[in-house]
């Protein structure tokens, strides 16, 4: 059988409408336009795009011919990130997007620092499966910065007489931005890891199992899902991936899904 031919997901090219610094480490990019037609949505609060970031000295233009690239020019070929959906408005025809901008550490962070209305940002997707439901006993949210945009838009989904927890590693209490939680959900946040996995270990435990949004640092969220086991928590209660890795650039990160060393499970 002939070998069949990579599919090439659509690409949004979208333009720079509004740039803000939110808090310290946060800029949020408002991006839309004729090219929102391309982006493909759906109903999940944890929807998540593809930006690809070409290097302007390559002098490429968007959408971006990925298969004749990757096989005359793969030196050219734009780096990917996987960013969040903060917010996507059809109507509009908008989608917002939060970086965690450290300096000008890796490609997507020294980017959204310097965006300007105008620039382009070219995203593949959605992607995602978590949103919370209302008929499970009770919500468990868990996460570290990363994870703000997606339990952001978990909470804004949840009916008013909702009843969980949300524990979020946030180091600096600038970057502490979430919309108001039902009054039947309780709010954590901790400065380290480590005390959000004491916080787990020490959490009162409703009847009942819960349903799970835990996504974070990957060596951390292997810890929660130990701890999770010991709960008894069912494997399909359980939205749960590491988003990042610490030391790992997100290629490589990437690369070890596939790896013992990259797995949750």
């Amino acid at each position: 059988m002939p070998e069949q031919p990579r599919r090439t997901p659509s690409q949004a090219v979208l333009t720079v409408e509004q740039v803000e610094q939110i808090s310290p480490d946060l800029v949020r990019i408002t991006a839309g336009g004729d090219g929102y037609e391309d982006f493909t949505d759906n109903v999940y609060t944890d929807k998540y795009v593809k930006i690809l970031f070409a290097d302007p000295s390559h002098a490429l233009t968007p959408p971006y011919d990925l298969a004749q690239l990757r096989e005359e020019s793969p030196e050219k070929l734009p780096t990917r990130r996987t960013y969040t959906v903060r917010a996507a408005d059809p109507e509009q025809r908008r989608l917002v997007i939060d970086f965690v901008v450290h300096g000008d550490e890796g490609v997507a962070g020294p980017w959204a620092r310097q965006a300007q209305p105008g620039d382009l940002m070219v995203v593949s997707g959605a992607g995602g499966g978590y949103l919370p439901k209302p008929e499970l006993p009770w919500h468990l949210l868990i996460g570290d910065h990363t994870a703000l945009p997606a339990i952001s838009s978990a909470i804004e989904a949840m009916p008013a007489d909702a009843v969980g927890h949300v524990v979020l590693t946030v180091a600096d209490s600038a970057d502490r931005i979430l919309p108001e939680v039902p009054a039947g959900v309780t709010l954590r946040w901790t400065a380290t890891d480590d005390e959000l996995l004491a916080v787990l270990a020490d959490l009162p435990w409703a009847d009942g199992h819960p349903s799970v949004f835990a996504h974070g640092e990957r060596g951390t969220i292997k810890q929660v899902r130990a701890l999770l086991t010991q709960r008894d928590v069912p494997r399909e209660r359980l939205s749960i991936s590491a988003y990042w890795a610490r030391g790992r650039a997100e290629d490589q990160f990437q690369a070890e899904k596939r790896e013992p060393i990259g797995q949750i499970e």
